[in-house]
């Protein structure tokens, strides 16, 4: 692992104005945000603050908001966010040398909707292949030696059997030491063995295993009897 927590300290706020007034970015202010397995899956519904969260601690390691590896610096139009400008970490052994040091970090953020500009200016979109095989590229070409990989719902362009090959470099990293956060929606990526995953929401941030969330509950519940979902929202 390459962190073990992370925090950010401002000395006042507003809780009714962005970011501060979602739960989870009051969670990590108030309590910061600690990691206890080399891969980690954020979990929650969409507004949930999992995106800000992932995205702002991507920035706090150096890595470009718009997606890419530790060696670009700034492509974004933008600067840092607010919360992301001012995320601090505590070093795990393996990460110490690396948060000391520029030059030493190693990483990659992938976030979807950027995620095909990212990978041209990294060489692995050409036109010749699908937004789910740019995918791949970068996990085949990028995802490779110890750093912190964060990314932003990658299954939005993977299929099935892409979904497995992403666990399968998952795993992979995680044995050479790296660190992986992961925001996504899907129940085969948070099922991958020895991944904690934190679920976020109107209650700040918990630890959850894997067949008590709430997603995995919906997809049970839907497979089994579409019918019981699609009957209140089709006339």
């Amino acid at each position: 692992m390459i962190i073990e927590r992370a925090y950010a300290h401002i000395a006042s706020y507003d809780e009714n104005a962005w970011p501060w007034s979602v739960p989870c970015v009051r969670g990590l202010m108030d309590d910061g945000m600690r990691f206890t397995k080399p891969v980690t899956f954020v979990v929650g519904e969409n507004g949930s603050g999992k995106s800000t969260l992932v995205e702002a601690l991507a920035e706090g390691f150096g890595l470009d908001s718009w997606g890419g590896s530790h060696d670009w610096r700034y492509a974004s139009p933008r600067a840092k966010s607010v919360l992301g400008e001012r995320i601090r970490f505590d070093a795990a052994a393996r990460g110490r040398r690396m948060l000391g040091s520029w030059s030493a970090r190693k990483g990659f953020f992938l976030r979807a909707e950027t995620a095909m500009d990212a990978l041209d200016r990294e060489g692995l979109a050409p036109d010749s292949v699908s937004h789910g095989e740019g995918f791949l590229a970068a996990f085949r070409g990028k995802f490779l030696e110890p750093g912190l990989y964060v990314l932003d719902e990658p299954e939005a362009a993977l299929s099935f059997g892409s979904c497995l090959e992403l666990l399968g470099h998952f795993d992979q990293l995680a044995k050479q030491g790296a660190q992986v956060i992961c925001a996504t929606h899907s129940p085969l990526l948070t099922a991958l063995p020895g991944a904690d995953i934190i679920e976020v929401g109107d209650h700040g941030m918990r630890r959850v295993a894997w067949q008590d969330l709430a997603l995995v509950d919906h997809w049970r519940r839907y497979l089994a009897d579409p019918h019981a979902y699609l009957r209140h929202i089709l006339g």
